[in-house]
């Protein structure tokens, strides 16, 4: 049955990358919701399509997309339409659609598509983690390796402030922050990057479920800001994904600065 799922999950992809790819030359008609972060059509076309075709081929399970939800269940296709929003309306080749099967709490399937380099990473917890078909695996650079680089996100609205821990990091390793956590995400399980930290906390188990699944069977470890386990079927603590080696480094440099959880 997860090959099934992963098929499902595969073909919704490619269909959201070619819908991401017909809107990204032309006035994707961006607006601001009521959190102020970016929407465009392709965001609620994508999220749109996905339930239809969940319905269609899953009537039991439920969606839980960034956009729009449908259904309860304790199997829950968590989606974001488009990550890295803010760069794709201003036209700018970062975002990605990511997918995963979250069964009672647990990321199961995952699959994340960049449509503007047609990569596809995919994987089903327990079985490894794949690029266009190809194994993968993340790097294992420590932090203060002379080829180790590290994604971070941050806005003035969230939960966490991180600054101070990038700063502390940043002695040791190369930071940059590309404008999606997902993009950041796959660069850790491909081994291009060593580490990703994310403040986001609510509504933002769509950010993270498919990078839960794929970055760990790749081989390294993904969990809240703090370095616990969660589940990716509803709000979130943060995230720090990483290539395993140097997670626990990061969480004790974050518990130095971070002490208090936002979400219980």
């Amino acid at each position: 049955m997860e090959e099934e799922y992963l098929q499902f999950a595969k073909d919704v992809a490619y269909k959201a990358g070619e819908i991401m790819l017909k809107y990204f030359k032309e006035d994707n008609r961006a607006s601001y919701k009521g959190d102020k972060t970016i929407v465009t059509l392709a965001d609620k076309e994508i999220n749109t399509y996905l339930i239809n075709q969940v319905k269609q081929k899953f009537p039991t399970h439920s969606v839980d997309g960034e956009e729009e939800q449908f259904g309860k269940s304790n199997h829950v296709w968590v989606c974001d339409p488009v990550d890295g929003t803010a760069m794709y309306a201003r036209h700018i080749a970062v975002a990605v659609f990511s997918l995963a099967l979250v069964i009672d709490g647990i990321s199961t399937v995952g699959v994340v598509y960049d449509p503007f380099t047609d990569n596809l990473y995919s994987a089903i917890k327990g079985k490894g983690t794949y690029k266009n078909g190809k194994k993968i695996i993340v790097n294992d650079y420590q932090l203060d390796d002379m080829r180790s680089v590290s994604n971070f996100d941050m806005w003035p609205r969230a939960d966490y402030n991180i600054y101070d821990v990038i700063k502390k990091l940043g002695e040791k390793t190369y930071f940059v922050s590309i404008g999606s956590v997902i993009r950041g995400g796959m660069c850790v399980a491909d081994g291009e990057f060593n580490m990703a930290i994310f403040p986001g906390t609510k509504r933002k188990n769509c950010d993270i479920a498919a990078v839960k699944v794929i970055v760990e069977e790749a081989g390294g470890k993904v969990t809240d800001i703090f370095g616990n386990e969660q589940r990716y079927d509803q709000d979130i603590n943060g995230a720090i994904i990483s290539n395993g080696l140097v997670h626990d480094e990061v969480v004790k440099i974050i518990n130095e600065f971070l002490n208090k959880k936002v979400i219980d």
